[in-house]
């Protein structure tokens, strides 16, 4: 199947912004690297702000249809929870992850509604998919699952200054115990007729 334009454009700065950061990747750089014609980028992305707003909304895209296929293909609640961390783990084990496009995106260009918007969204539907976990062992409350977007996050942040991917794995058993504890504490109340 052949790539169009505007993903081959996505693709090139996507991989570029990245692998160097925003700010240092030039609109002239992703044109030249992408082989395509000044007039044919803007046709497509007006500006460097659309640009970088559909790379994250591309990558947001990414990421969810991984969440996705995890809350589709294993049942239980628990191993639901391990294997998201385990494939974080996976990325952040290799030389080229540098941690939460999302958060490097809105560390460089915060001052743009437009990328920071599609950074909330994002962290909203990982927060929106522990909730599903969390509903599903009869959490009975949103806070366990805040617990763990903050360990989710927490991972990509220790990882991406650190350098260490075994963070993820610290992070997982950290979830694992705030799983355990929510669904022991829900049959301690259940049994207890509350």
């Amino acid at each position: 199947m052949r790539t169009s334009i505007p993903e081959q454009i996505l693709a090139v700065a996507g991989a570029l912004f990245y692998r160097e950061g925003i700010r240092a990747v030039g609109i002239d750089r992703i044109i030249e690297e992408a082989s395509v014609a000044k007039a044919t980028l803007y046709r497509h992305f007006p500006s460097k702000d659309h640009l970088v707003a559909a790379y994250l909304s591309e990558r947001h895209e990414r990421v969810m249809a991984s969440l996705d296929d995890v809350m589709t293909t294993v049942e239980k609640p628990r191993q639901r929870l391990a294997l998201i961390f385990e494939r974080l783990f996976e990325k952040a084990d290799s030389q080229e992850f540098r941690g939460c496009a999302f958060a490097l995106a809105v560390a460089e260009h915060g001052d743009s509604e437009r990328v920071v918007a599609v950074a909330r969204r994002h962290k909203h539907a990982v927060r929106t998919i522990f909730g599903a976990i969390m509903a599903q062992a009869g959490a009975g409350s949103d806070r366990p699952a805040l617990h763990l977007a903050l360990l989710y996050e927490g991972a990509l942040a220790t990882v991406a200054v650190g350098r260490d991917p075994n963070a993820v794995l610290i992070a997982r058993d950290c979830a694992l115990t705030v799983f355990d504890g929510t669904v022991m504490l829900q049959e301690i109340q259940n049994g207890n007729g509350k």
